[in-house]
């Protein structure tokens, strides 16, 4: 009979992983459920104490090298210094650090325009490009957006941040044709309201009466970090090997309501 206990498509066990916005919220609950699963991580930040304590807290889990960098990925110079400080091949590459501001379009200013492209569209991308002119994503990875809900739907206020994130999509679908040759697989998370500490404080400016009409719309209630993660071990495994150019959509139901 044979043994079937170790058998595991989503161990992340041998691969080594590069998380960006890993300090706080869904990027530093991917990086530690990626090292829970056995992967090496690379995470960076641009809050310097925060980032060691997400290194700290992965240092916790398992005793392979993880190792963090403190950028600024909309810096030229310090993205080059990043990605002249690794080494060896990314077998996975989380793309979590972005912003949301929220502002109307009648009121929206060009300096609000280009912050939020440059940290969600421009950095992203450039880091990608980077990664790859230098061969360091592996043949067998996978590189993974975080995108989000509102580029499937209208949201009141958030028209810079829904416009990027609907600019992850499309290029991510474009950059999945130009890689796959190379066994890279590239594909995007599109989650919906995640009970992350912004998300209470927000929800907690906005009363008790907005909190539950947001809640009725999702008939599964609202995420957690921990199930966008759930689905980015799911990407950056080999679980998801034939799986490239497409977008998860993860909002408990609210499209469908």
């Amino acid at each position: 009979m044979n043994d079937q206990s170790s058998f595991n498509p989503f161990s992340l066990s041998g691969k080594r992983i590069l998380v960006t916005g890993a300090t706080s919220g869904l990027g530093l609950e991917i990086a530690q459920s990626c090292a829970k699963m056995g992967a090496e991580l690379i995470i960076t930040g641009r809050d310097t104490e925060r980032l060691a304590g997400s290194l700290d807290a992965l240092r916790t889990i398992s005793d392979l090298p993880h190792t963090a960098f403190q950028a600024d990925l909309t810096d030229s110079a310090q993205r080059a210094a990043l990605v002249a400080s690794l080494d060896q091949q990314m077998h996975g590459l989380v793309h979590s650090a972005g912003i949301s501001r929220l502002c109307p379009v009648r009121m929206m200013s060009e300096a609000h325009l280009r912050e939020v492209q440059s940290i969600n569209v421009d950095s992203p991308m450039l880091l990608t490009q980077a990664l790859l002119k230098r061969n360091l994503i592996a043949a067998d990875g996978s590189i993974l957006f975080i995108a989000s809900i509102a580029a499937h739907i209208g949201v009141a206020g958030v028209g810079a941040y829904s416009g990027t994130k609907a600019a992850l999509l499309a290029i991510a679908r474009c950059l999945a044709v130009e890689v796959a040759k190379r066994g890279i697989r590239v594909n995007c998370l599109s989650p919906s309201l995640v009970q992350t500490p912004l998300f209470d404080a927000a929800m907690l400016a906005a009363g008790s009466d907005s909190m539950e009409a947001q809640r009725a719309n999702h008939p599964l209630g609202f995420g957690t970090p921990a199930d966008v993660a759930n689905a980015a071990i799911f990407m950056l495994s080999g679980a998801s090997r034939w799986i490239t150019g497409t977008t998860l959509v993860m909002d408990g139901g609210l499209t469908i309501n």
